[in-house]
């Protein structure tokens, strides 16, 4: 969430979203124009606070279901005192809707892009900068070395990684060092990563994918944007 600008910066991932204000914020990125925020408490009266967040709160349940999120039994008071579980949900789904908002974005037919076409788009991207990695599936064991991913940064934007400080080894403390070192220098060059280290070191396949589709877009999309101008 963090990488994404909201701000204030989250450092607790329940009590600081239990005013709704950062919600809104990932709401507005996913979708612009979705949040009505006449209707936003940004700052708080003593007297009413609790009153105000509980309205934000049930405003971000409100546009979740506006969104066809599932948050059966998820209410706006659960945000505001911090329940771990419903919150979690609500923040999954909204990474999975960002997730997809950016392979709608890359996807000129409307839809979203497809898992084949993103392992072609990093194969072709790490083959011109001469590199020697490659993936087969967002399954490849190879990936728990973050190797790949350290490469599709460089290619991206040459001489943003120190391969001095890149682990060979294979060993799994070397691969979670690794894995944060390319998460750090992907959000550097300004992907909006949120997917953690232990989740390319594990190979998660649906997190790996939203690490190199937000490389992907911040590779893409800056030039579509060029093109548009």
């Amino acid at each position: 969430m963090n990488s994404m600008g909201v701000s204030p910066h989250v450092n607790w991932l329940y009590s600081d979203l239990a005013d709704g204000i950062v919600i809104f914020q990932l709401y507005d990125i996913i979708r612009p124009g979705v949040v009505d925020w006449k209707r936003v408490h940004s700052k708080f009266t003593k007297l009413k606070k609790f009153m105000e967040k509980l309205e934000n709160c049930n405003y971000a349940v409100e546009l979740g279901k506006q969104l066809k999120f599932s948050l059966v039994g998820i209410a706006g008071q659960d945000l505001a005192e911090g329940n771990s579980t419903l919150t979690l949900a609500l923040i999954w789904q909204l990474m999975r809707a960002y997730t997809l908002s950016i392979l709608t974005q890359l996807a000129e037919s409307g839809s979203p892009i497809v898992e084949a076409e993103i392992i072609t788009w990093v194969n072709t991207k790490l083959k011109e900068a001469k590199k020697s990695s490659s993936i087969k599936s967002f399954q490849d064991p190879s990936l728990q070395s973050a190797v790949a991913v350290i490469d599709l940064v460089d290619a991206i934007k040459p001489g943003t990684i120190n391969y001095d400080v890149v682990k060979m080894t294979g060993d799994q403390e070397d691969n979670v060092a690794n894995a944060k070192y390319a998460i750090s220098m992907a959000r550097k060059i300004g992907a909006r990563i949120y997917a953690l280290a232990e989740d390319i070191c594990e190979v998660k396949p649906k997190m790996i994918m939203t690490v190199f589709s937000c490389l992907m877009a911040r590779d893409y999309i800056p030039n579509m944007d060029a093109k548009k101008n």
